[in-house]
């Protein structure tokens, strides 16, 4: 399972894993896929409690975080309906520009999130891999519901390919990238202000 993936696509279910299972259901280390939830699951109370200057302690300083576009195709071409790197995107960003978005959103002068949008974010089915540079790959399905002003809700889908270097401390991981593929072609929220 690689995030060199160009499109996001699910791997080939034909591929193997080297213990002879089909890769889509490789045994994980119980201690680890654990470890890798919690990092997740902490990372997303982070941003739903608005705790956004601790969340960026979440990220290495080489991060890249981006969200290529979708475009509907046909099944023969679905190769090409997620963006490359070099393409599209809803997002891309850098560890300073992260740190620039958080400045803004705390700083009482973003008019898209002032007041502040109330959110809460849904992951399922972790799935974790060894890459050969020691690094983890982690995908995981993710329900972003926000909730903004009285009346005002959207709601974001799709699937994260996160790669995570191992760290000592209070942290255990750093992400390293973030690949947000959402499953909307058009997006119908006015605007992605919040953290996906």
């Amino acid at each position: 399972m690689s995030t060199e993936t160009r499109r996001g696509e699910s791997m080939d279910t034909e591929t193997r894993s080297a213990d002879g299972l089909p890769a889509a259901v490789q045994r994980a280390d119980v201690h680890l896929q654990h470890a890798v939830e919690q990092f997740l699951y902490a990372e997303a109370e982070h941003l739903d409690n608005h705790r956004y200057h601790e969340w960026l302690e979440f990220f290495g300083e080489d991060v890249h975080y981006w969200a290529p576009t979708r475009m509907t195709r046909t099944f023969r071409e679905r190769d090409a309906e997620i963006s490359g790197p070099d393409e599209g995107a809803f997002i891309d960003d850098d560890f300073p520009f992260l740190r620039g978005r958080v400045r803004r959103l705390t700083s009482g002068l973003s008019w898209s999130e002032e007041p502040p949008s109330r959110t809460r974010r849904l992951l399922t089915n972790v799935r974790v891999a060894h890459r050969e540079d020691g690094d983890l790959d982690v995908v995981c399905n993710f329900w972003v519901y926000r909730s903004r002003l009285e009346r005002h809700q959207d709601w974001f889908v799709g699937e994260r390919f996160d790669v995570l270097r191992h760290h000592g401390g209070a942290v255990p991981f750093k992400i390293r990238e973030r690949r947000i593929v959402l499953e909307q072609t058009t997006i119908l929220a006015p605007s992605i202000s919040i953290f996906l």
